[in-house]
């Protein structure tokens, strides 16, 4: 395995976030307030562990990466990130380390559970650190959904691979421009959605926040009372871009390179994304209705609101649903797997591996009719081989390993079965809140023991890299020469 390039990358990044560092140092000195000289003590100390990994990488090179130093630089990178990225929450709030390694995984993975609470007094530049590293989070994640996981072929990614997952060095600078043309796209929705709440009477403050954690599907809000802090017209604004947050961002460039929404409009995986959107609404609208909870117009923005936010995996907080019934709950429970579409900043099992899984019992009921007919497995006018389908059943039968063993152990330490499962659940999704009370859209993590909040946290990161990407590490033959 090749290592020097692996530093030198790390470094990079390391130096990167660094330099995002600078804006809440800026806000804090600017407001006089606390967290100018802790995030300065931050930067000035990954700015160093920056420079060692650089200098233990040497010179740039044109090494090329193969699929054991990708798996490695994918995890690797994402851990260390948060490793330092966690410094601003240890010393401007004086939690503990594993609080704040919790809460910077969680912010960079765009999961949106949190162990802080009394937000509405916190520091600003504590928020709006939040608030970016979920947002770096979003566009990293999208960039390596488009252009390494296809390479890798983690759970049927590769029926996604395009030549901007071509890694040869030919296809080198096809792949920076779409990387530069996804960051654009990302720029673009995040001013839209910023002006959006602007207009909904959103402070600026508020609005930067808010559409960063927005368009990234992440979820944090500078309020303990999340979006129910605000207007409805921000709840209509962030419904809106919740919504473009799961698309697949791919497709908005294309969208844009051919000026038409078909490309948008044909997709197999956009199709069904808004048709499960209608179908849990409308289901869910009706039922508030009928119930007496609400006026049929508040329940269809309460409905669409939260079912946007758990599809996408972003976890806004918008009334409690756990008051809404049984009904509800169980509906949000079965959300909670979902995710939206691949090439977008969710997390989830995501829509286009429940299609091909429902698309292959067609395929069999067909089979069990007629034996020897001959039935191609198909996606989005696309073959489905055989290596596709293996790796989407591993990623399944990974995925919900994932939970139940994360499950298990929560309950070792002292979670009740429920709380556990839930907990396990958000985190492998990347969702947010949990379906109990303690951890719901009205509560936190605040009260889970430390080894909990590792584990959560190994959770949100294997749920954000797609499972297998964490898993291959941990075998023997990954490591051999």
């Amino acid at each position: 395995m090749i290592y020097r390039p692996l530093f030198f990358i790390t470094g990079l990044v390391l130096s990167k976030m660094a330099v995002f560092m600078y804006f809440p140092m800026t806000l804090a000195f600017y407001e006089d307030s606390l967290g100018g000289v802790e995030f300065l003590t931050a930067i000035v100390i990954t700015h160093i562990a920056s420079f060692i990994f650089i200098y233990l990488g040497g010179e740039k090179q044109r090494s090329r990466l193969g699929v054991r130093e990708m798996f490695l630089l994918t995890t690797g990178v994402w851990v260390l990130a948060s490793l330092f990225a966690a410094l601003p929450f240890v010393l401007i709030e004086h939690i503990s380390y594993s609080d704040a390694f919790f809460e910077t995984m969680s912010g960079i993975t765009t999961t949106g559970s949190t162990v802080l609470h009394n937000l509405d007094t916190m520091h600003p530049s504590i928020l709006l650190w939040r608030s970016i590293l979920q947002w770096l989070g979003g566009v990293g994640f999208i960039v390596m959904g488009v252009a390494i996981l296809p390479f890798l072929n983690v759970g049927g990614m590769r029926l996604f691979q395009t030549e901007s997952s071509d890694w040869s060095d030919k296809a080198e600078s096809k792949t920076r421009r779409v990387a530069i043309d996804i960051l654009m796209v990302y720029l673009f929705l995040s001013l839209c959605c910023f002006a959006g709440y602007r207009l909904a009477g959103m402070s600026t403050f508020d609005a930067v926040n808010h559409a960063m954690t927005t368009i990234s599907t992440g979820g944090y809000s500078t309020s303990d009372g999340s979006m129910g802090h605000f207007s409805k017209g921000a709840h209509w604004n962030a419904i809106l871009f919740m919504f473009l947050g799961g698309l697949p961002f791919l497709l908005f460039i294309r969208a844009v390179n051919r000026r038409s929404l078909l490309p948008l409009l044909k997709d197999a995986q956009i199709q069904g994304f808004i048709k499960l959107i209608i179908a849990c609404t409308a289901s869910l609208t009706l039922y508030l209705t009928l119930s007496g909870q609400f006026n049929w117009l508040d329940a269809l923005r309460l409905s669409m609101f939260n079912v946007v936010s758990v599809i996408t995996t972003t976890g806004f907080g918008l009334d409690d649903f756990l008051t809404w019934g049984d009904f509800s709950v169980m509906m949000f429970f079965a959300l909670l797997f979902v995710g939206a579409c691949s090439g977008s900043t969710t997390g989830g099992i995501k829509i286009f591996r429940f299609q091909i899984a429902f698309s292959l019992l067609k395929r069999q009921l067909m089979l069990l009719m007629h034996p020897h007919g001959i039935f191609p497995q198909k996606y989005n006018n696309r073959l489905v081989g055989d290596d596709i389908l293996r790796s989407l059943i591993a990623f399944v039968l990974a995925y919900l390993a994932t939970i139940i063993i994360a499950a298990l152990l929560l309950t070792l330490l002292g979670a009740s079965a429920m709380t556990a499962l839930t907990a396990a659940i958000t985190a492998v999704s990347n969702v947010g809140p949990g379906l109990v009370a303690e951890i719901g859209p009205s509560g936190n993590f605040a009260h889970f023991p430390d080894a909990s909040k590792w584990i959560l946290s190994l959770c949100m990161l294997m749920g954000r890299l797609e499972i297998l990407t964490v898993v291959v590490m941990f075998t023997r033959h990954f490591w051999r020469r």
